[in-house]
């Protein structure tokens, strides 16, 4: 063998090495990048992170982590692990801690020496603790540059993954680089990386990219690097065939004796990665066999625990693979020079070799207090599957308390394959099979898999009779929470099934809280005479000392009764529930969610900024800013837009759609970016979003009647903006269909839209079909709310003025009631005067409290366009003018379109004329005309001139019988012969 194994220098990696800098120097303004690198095995990936990092150490703080390869046993969070003890080695455990801010001992999930007495880690869930990550980060990062960097991202555990995600989307300054590598060819078909590697894509703050191979004179050069002189064409040419420009096999063949002449080389790819390997000594290989079992990298501490010889017999073996160049060896750790060698000496290992070295490990790892998950791993790989057993149920609660769900969950299953494979399962577990499974289940359901977690709840559920009533009741609450996860009918059900067995123990507070579900679920059916009964009995049923369990019952109360029209007592009930909540997170928030949704609906913008504004403080102050303040920062979404302050609104919903917050919560953030998007004038946008995400928005729409009733606006909304008034019907049309149930703040502007949808169909006397989509489980558009059926355009404007009667009670009925009789003027047929006036009193309308900011504008518009088809050209412009300057400066750019349309066609036309004679087209003729000139269809002629397209045509065919052309495009050519000029 040659020496030394690698290059001097790096080989064919400086643009990439470049590339780093310019990260590096980017992040120097206080925002922070990702960088992701992909590569094959062997291709240089930890060089260049080396040279990059050993640079890059001179002006920032350089962390670095790495996964290790043990399946889904790798201990959660590893990488994060070793970073946060280099971090703390750096700058101090005070200064870590302080960095972190409020909550800072939940970080003791990840290293044991970050917990405080006074910081005493709550049980919150993996988004503060990915919070608190970030937190740190940021404010490390603000005083010195810092780059982390792990390695090997394709072995990472899923909680890992997780974590790299949220920092990578919530981060929001500070001079902070993310350098992750990943092994490509290991990420194949159903590796957790294909989905995740494009989402990453998708982040404005990440870039990724792949090594490539080295050239045949990159090769060369690596060679005699590594040589330390010429190399002979021969050499080069055999090195450059059989290593294909992988630096890392490039090294080894290097290292090959008499390979230029052909003699002894490798014959297969595991015999190349050994081939240093079987030129130590006896000792010097079984060492290396004794620390392939443990992973690429292994403790000094650790390995001299399992070795079977003396110190000085340890370190001699380790000093002869260190020279050889098979380890790498630091102050702390060995680690293989490669992995792709340490799998090849694993797989080399004797079934009693495998067997005794994971059962040193295992042991050794115990004896140490050490990971439950790597103790598990070492006990299955040594086939010891009651040991397994018992470490693997360790490691589920291990990884639980981490919040590394995905983790406990695999965990779970192993020990459900395991169940029927040892003696006394059940006694050693400590727990049943049915309890297994119930907590595997809410596992999956915490890490996001509530597909998985309704199977296994099922599996509970299929055998009933050893079931006692309270662990039957907690099932059925379980699956019912997982099928509203997955935007499922039959919570309330089940959840109602529940309460019929649930013991009357009000110690265990289990009735209340299956109350107070119900209640939730009854709300958001819109079910309210039963949601405030429910909610009322989860309030007395809840124990005198439970004031967090009964302030969330007074929220969902107080929010019921508001929407039911008892405004001032459901209020009070929203106080209740403020002061019941004493402080405690989680209620204390989502009373403020609640009760700035409720100020929303009842017009009172301002109150519900202020409301939601001030539940951030309070997440701030407990140190989830980024996760619960998100969602409350989203909830002033809403009321911003109707106070017309848009970039405000959107600065607060771009975010918080990142989060993949619940289903629920993301279809109604779904449906403001759709509104923002639209009402902004990007109406091709909002068709595309609306297509990608009209999917999860119906399945969400059976079991929430918001959700329903959202959707169908702005679904509408889109339609009409597209000049599609037969879909924007159909969508708009449940307000009048049997499944409907009345959410005033909702049905109202749903009301208006239906109006302007039916008043176009009316104008073109098109079929008017009421039908609002449903859709399957899975998504799938399978029916309609109600039978499709013709119905005449007066008897759907009559169902819609009984609706809006209906709702006289609401608050803002006052703002929306002259608007949708405006758009239904024109179909009851009223004389033009009498049209505008009624646009008069919209656009009054407009001007009070509880008018959302777009109203205004758009109301004058409409006004204008009743000008327009009146035939008052200078009201016409006045009105378009007034509504495009207002939309303007509010920033409705779709209302700013469709003025400057109006104004245009308005504009005093030219005039066709017989040379020397009279005009032989009428001023709408020329409109007509110059329509037909841009190539306009009569339907798209009628919309830019707010004419029927029946009328329109007859305007078309009297130009062509005028002008003496039996087509449009001879009638433009005629028109032109004959003459024109100004009017």
């Amino acid at each position: 063998m040659r020496s030394p194994a690698s290059s001097a220098s790096l080989i064919g990696r400086e643009p990439d090495l470049e590339a780093l800098r310019d990260e590096l120097a980017a992040v120097a303004d206080g925002q922070p990048r990702a960088v992701v690198i992909g590569g094959e095995a062997g291709i240089g990936k930890s060089r260049l992170v080396s040279e990059f990092l050993s640079e890059a150490a001179s002006g920032a703080t350089v962390l670095a982590g790495r996964s290790v390869d043990l399946g889904s046993d790798g201990a959660p969070y590893a990488p994060f692990t070793a970073i946060l003890r280099q971090l703390v080695d750096a700058i101090g455990l005070d200064a870590v801690l302080s960095a972190a801010g409020p909550g800072s001992g939940v970080l003791s999930v990840l290293l044991p020496e970050l917990a405080s007495a006074d910081s005493v880690p709550a049980r919150t869930g993996a988004e503060r603790l990915y919070e608190l990550v970030t937190v740190l980060f940021e404010n490390v990062s603000a005083a010195h540059p810092l780059v982390v960097a792990i390695e090997d991202i394709h072995w990472a555990d899923t909680a890992t993954l997780e974590l790299v995600r949220f920092v990578i989307r919530m981060m929001e300054r500070g001079r902070f680089l993310l350098l992750l590598t990943y092994r490509s060819d290991e990420v194949l078909r159903g590796h957790p990386l294909r989905s995740y590697l494009p989402e990453l894509d998708r982040t404005r703050r990440a870039t990724r990219w792949e090594l490539a191979r080295l050239s045949r004179a990159q090769v060369t050069a690596q060679a005699e690097q590594i040589l330390g002189c010429p190399a002979d064409s021969a050499t080069i040419d055999r090195v450059y065939q059989l290593s294909e420009g992988v630096p890392f096999f490039v090294e080894e063949l290097i290292g090959i004796e008499h390979l230029g002449t052909g003699e002894d080389l490798p014959e297969t790819l595991r015999d190349l990665l050994l081939a240093r390997y079987e030129r130590l000594s006896e000792p010097a290989q079984g060492l290396l066999r004794l620390l392939s079992a443990a992973g690429v990298c292994v403790e000094h501490d650790l390995l001299a625990a399992v070795f079977d010889g003396t110190a000085d017999q340890l370190d001699a073996a380790a000093r002869e693979a260190v020279v050889a160049h098979v380890l790498a060896a630091d102050t702390t750790e060995y680690s293989f020079r490669h992995a792709l060698v340490r799998e090849a000496i694993h797989a080399d290992l004797l079934p009693g070799e495998r067997t005794r070295f994971h059962t040193r490990y295992a042991l050794a790892i115990e004896e140490a207090g050490g990971s439950a998950s790597q103790i598990s791993y070492h006990w299955m790989a040594a086939h010891d599957l009651r040991r397994a057993f018992i470490a693997t149920l360790e490691a589920m609660e291990e990884s639980r308390l981490s919040y590394a769900y995905r983790a406990a969950a695999a965990a779970g299953d192993r020990a459900l394959e395991l169940w029927d494979r040892v003696d006394d399962a059940e006694a050693l577990a400590g727990r049943s099979r049915t309890e297994l499974l119930s907590r595997t289940a809410s596992a999956l359901r915490n890490a996001g898999d509530s597909e998985r977690a309704l199977a296994l709840v099922n599996v509970a559920l299929s055998d009933t009779d050893g079931l006692s009533p309270d662990r039957h009741a907690r099932l059925l609450r379980d699956k019912a929470q997982y099928l509203a996860n997955l935007s499922r009918p039959g919570s309330v059900e089940l959840l109602q099934e529940a309460l019929a067995i649930a013991p009357h123990d009000p110690g265990d507070g289990l009735r209340a809280q299956l109350l107070a579900e119900v209640a939730g679920r009854l709300m958001l059916e819109a079910r309210y005479d039963e949601a405030i009964q429910t909610s009322t009995l989860s309030i007395a049923e809840a124990a005198d000392d439970a004031s967090a369990r009964r302030s969330v019952a007074h929220t969902i109360r107080g929010t019921v009764l508001v929407n039911h029209g008892s405004i001032d007592d459901g209020l009070a009930d929203l106080d209740a529930a403020r002061v019941l909540a004493d402080g405690e997170s989680g209620p204390l928030l989502r009373n403020a969610v609640n009760a700035s949704d409720v100020m929303n609906l009842l017009g009172r913008f301002d109150e519900a900024v202020r409301i939601a504004q001030a539940g951030v403080a309070q997440a701030k102050l407990r140190g989830v800013e980024r996760t619960s303040g998100v969602m409350l920062a989203s909830n002033t979404v809403e009321p911003l837009l109707a106070l017309g302050k848009l970039d405000l609104a959107e600065n607060m919903l771009d975010p918080a759609l990142e989060l993949d917050p619940p289903p629920g919560f993301r279809v109604h953030l779904q449906r403001m970016k759709l509104w923002l998007t639209l009402w902004r004038g990007d109406t091709q946008r909002a068709e595309d979003l609306l297509r990608r995400w009209r999917k999860g928005m119906l399945v969400q729409a059976e079991i929430e009647m918001q959700s329903r009733l959202g959707f169908a606006r702005v679904a509408a909304e889109i339609a009409i903006a597209r000049g599609d008034a037969t879909t924007a019907w159909r969508d708009a049309s449940v307000i009048i269909s049997d499944v409907r149930r009345s959410i005033p703040a909702y049905d109202l502007p749903l009301l208006a839209v239906a109006a302007r949808a039916l008043s176009e169909l009316a104008a073109s006397g098109a079929t008017v079909v009421s039908a609002a989509p449903v859709a399957d489980a899975a998504g799938g558009v399978v029916g309609t709310d109600v039978a499709t059926s013709d119905l005449p355009t007066e008897h759907a404007a009559h169902a819609l003025l009984s609706v809006l009667a209906d709702l006289a009670s609401w608050p803002t009925h006052p703002v929306w009631a002259p608007l949708v009789e405006a758009e239904l003027a024109a179909v009851r047929s009223v004389p033009s005067v009498e049209h505008v006036e009624a646009w008069d009193r919209a656009a009054a309308a407009a001007l009070a409290d509880g008018a959302p900011a777009h109203l205004r504008p758009y109301a004058l518009l409409r006004r204008a366009q009743a000008h327009a088809i009146s035939g008052d050209r200078a009201a016409t412009e006045q009105s378009a003018a007034e509504a495009r300057q207002l939309a303007a400066d509010l920033g409705f750019g779709l209302l700013v379109d469709a003025a400057d349309q109006l104004i245009a066609s308005a504009a005093p036309a030219r005039h066709v004329t017989a040379r020397g004679a009279e005009p032989v087209l009428t001023d709408r003729e020329v409109q007509v005309l110059a329509l037909i000139e841009q190539g306009l269809s009569n339907k798209q002629i009628g919309e830019r001139l707010y004419i029927s397209a029946k009328t329109a045509s007859v305007h078309v065919s009297s130009i062509l019988r005028k002008v003496g052309a039996s087509s449009r495009t001879e009638a433009v050519y005629r028109a032109a012969r004959v003459g024109a000029h100004g009017g």
